[in-house]
């Protein structure tokens, strides 16, 4: 079970950690990267102890730039048929 829910709002980007981090009852610092959020990760790990929090954010938020305009702009794969 989660130690906590934590909303992402109230989390801080680490730039040497290139992560957002939350502080940890131990005195280290829950971690969780962007790459983590694009791809739906919801657990933060403290890499000094056992405990983990879930971040409450929007996926969406994350998606990279680029996946979001190739969604929107790219049509449907048709794959071809052959007759015989």
């Amino acid at each position: 079970m989660s130690y906590d829910d934590v909303e992402i709002e109230d989390m801080e980007w680490n730039e040497e950690l290139q992560a957002f981090t939350y502080p940890c009852p131990c005195g280290d610092f829950f971690q969780i990267t962007k790459d983590d959020l694009q791809l739906g990760e919801e657990i933060a790990r403290c890499p000094s102890c056992s405990l983990y929090i879930t971040v409450v954010y929007n996926q969406e938020d994350f998606l990279r730039d680029k996946d979001k305009s190739k969604k929107d702009l790219e049509p449907a794969k048709q794959l071809p048929i052959s007759v015989a």
